[in-house]
């Protein structure tokens, strides 16, 4: 009896609709456990380039301070390309000649820039992450629609066989619900993993943030300016 149960004799006896289902959560186990762990290199990466940005600020000119961000080279760097982004905007706001953005002046022009380099950033930081939250609100449900055609196919099989004694109902069952099992499997990692993300997204986001409005400051007056949080607690210490 014990050699009759299990998970290859749930697959082997559920069909072809409880083979799909399998398949399918497979499938979406390893997608997102893809995506938890090339976008959570990614924001370890992005901390890391964060980290440089007090080098930047120590630099002797722009360029050497753009050279300072790039912490590792050839990889994506979302200060880096906001650093380029402001730098671009004001040659080209000072340079080009009479056009319809000359109606802005230098700060107005910086902002927008800066503001569209932030979504290109916020974009690439929350690719995939859709995906993600799809896998983990619907990874149960693919689990408990194997685990409904499961129990029906075991019902129908000890329907046929004439007996309906728990020792011929329980083994079925419980192979069924196996796929309820799965299907938690696959939805926890997810939801955990895309909660994780987005904490970290928020984190590079606001660094983001931080450095677009000292870039703002450093390409329209010259000078990096102190922050309104930084000089608040300044006042409350004194």
């Amino acid at each position: 009896m014990n050699e009759q149960l299990g998970l290859l004799h749930m697959l082997q006896s559920g069909g072809v609709v409880i083979g799909f289902t399998a398949m399918a959560l497979l499938v979406m186990s390893i997608i997102s456990w893809t995506v938890i762990i090339v976008k959570g290199l990614g924001v370890q990466r992005a901390k890391k380039q964060a980290a440089a940005l007090q080098g930047f600020w120590h630099s002797k000119d722009l360029a050497q301070g753009i050279n300072a961000l790039e912490a590792e080279p050839g990889q994506p760097n979302p200060f880096k390309q906001l650093a380029i982004e402001g730098q671009s905007a004001m040659q080209h706001h000072r340079h080009s000649d009479k056009q319809l953005h000359d109606a802005l002046d230098l700060s107005d022009w910086m902002t927008g820039s800066l503001s569209n380099a932030i979504d290109d950033a916020k974009d690439r930081l929350s690719h995939g992450l859709a995906l993600l939250a799809s896998i983990g609100s619907t990874a149960p449900f693919v689990g408990l629609f194997g685990t409904v055609w499961g129990i029906y196919h075991a019902l129908l099989t000890i329907s046929d066989a004439g007996s309906a004694g728990l020792d011929k109902v329980a083994g079925p069952v419980g192979e069924a619900l196996i796929m309820t099992a799965f299907g938690l499997a696959v939805a926890i990692p997810a939801v955990l993993g895309y909660n994780a993300l987005v904490r970290g997204n928020q984190f590079i986001i606001g660094k983001l943030n931080r450095f677009a409005y000292d870039l703002h400051a450093f390409f329209v007056t010259g000078n990096r300016i102190e922050r309104p949080q930084a000089i608040r607690r300044v006042g409350n210490e004194g």
